[in-house]
């Protein structure tokens, strides 16, 4: 049974031109979350990109978080998602690794890659006017947790705690389900910190409401070796003052991978046919979000990642000559892990 959705046909509220006739194209669903995150908006740039194509027609759903679609993935109820690399790594992995203590994904052994987008960048927002001006500052405060909708959030607020040396329990938590209702809740004066992707437009909103700044997390030597301890995947990234919304000063936020995720049920028309799309228009991904300014095509393919790749992206990534050995390995590797 699908879980809660709110189901959009982007290719019709885009506008999209479709290069090929309908019944010419592959038709597939690309989960995200909600509207106003960022993963809805590389969502959006992989189904406008590959319905323009021809070689795809993607509809987006969005869920209320990556926590409710990824088991769709595995199943192929839903043939693509937008997910990051901890969670579709925690979820592949099964109940018996855990970070933080805890991994409260339902097993996905399933889920395959497709292709690497670019990362996601993650900070606390706190209101302009709070007198919260280090991380440090934080401890004690109240800030948005459990997001049982987007659990992933949970490990983001994690992660920035940890570059500080504190846990959740150096803070008082506000229980919120998921990533939306955490900034609406800061807007609201419920709590005093929550936490966001750079250049979501729901920090865009808050920041006209109410106005909001993102908080830099500690990117000191030994803040920086806590992180990657904490949340394996997690590394962090300078951003400059002016560089996204709310960022008034120089500022260190959290990194972590994105990835078009798929289940190995997936049918290998489907995965080519997005990885054909995206391949011969990458030039057309950075307009959709500035996190895609910097990517390339040659950032799809990596052996830095959680999951295996689907076996029809590694015939891809073949016949374009960027499968290396060292993938071979990383691809074996991880298909033991889910056996």
């Amino acid at each position: 049974m699908r879980g809660p959705r709110v189901t959009m046909a982007v290719a019709m509220g885009l506008g999209l031109a479709v290069a090929a006739p309908a019944w010419a194209q592959k038709v597939a669903n690309i989960g995200s979350n909600p509207p106003g995150s960022v993963l809805y908006v590389f969502a959006s740039a992989m189904s406008k990109i590959a319905t323009d194509a021809g070689t795809l027609r993607l509809t987006v759903q969005p869920y209320a978080g990556t926590s409710t679609f990824l088991p769709l993935i595995d199943t192929g109820e839903v043939e693509l998602g937008v997910n990051n690399a901890v969670d579709v790594g925690l979820s592949y992995r099964g109940p018996n690794f855990k970070v933080g203590g805890r991994n409260p994904f339902q097993h996905t052994p399933n889920m395959r890659m497709t292709m690497r987008l670019a990362p996601l960048m993650i900070a606390p927002v706190v209101r302009r006017d709070a007198p919260i001006k280090t991380i440090q500052d934080v401890r004690g405060k109240r800030v948005t947790g459990e997001y049982p909708a987007n659990l992933a959030i949970w490990y983001n607020i994690f992660g920035w705690l940890a570059s500080a040396g504190m846990t959740w329990s150096d803070v008082k938590v506000v229980p919120v389900p998921g990533l939306n209702e955490g900034i609406d809740a800061l807007v609201q004066g419920r709590a005093d910190v929550s936490s966001y992707a750079m250049n979501g437009a729901k920090v865009r909103e808050a920041d006209a409401a109410v106005g909001v700044r993102h908080l830099s997390v500690d990117c000191s030597p030994e803040g920086q070796k806590r992180v990657r301890e904490a949340v394996p995947g997690y590394y962090t990234r300078p951003v400059k003052k002016g560089e996204a919304a709310a960022v008034l000063e120089d500022i260190c936020v959290i990194a972590y991978d994105t990835y078009v995720s798929t289940s190995h049920k997936t049918p290998d028309d489907v995965v080519q046919g997005l990885l054909k799309a995206v391949w011969e228009n990458s030039a057309k991904v950075a307009p959709f979000h500035p996190l895609l300014k910097q990517w390339t095509r040659e950032q799809m393919v990596s052996a830095e990642v959680t999951i295996p790749y689907h076996p029809a992206a590694v015939r891809f990534y073949q016949e374009h000559k960027v499968w290396t050995p060292e993938m071979d390995k990383t691809q074996q590797r991880l298909l033991a892990i889910g056996r």
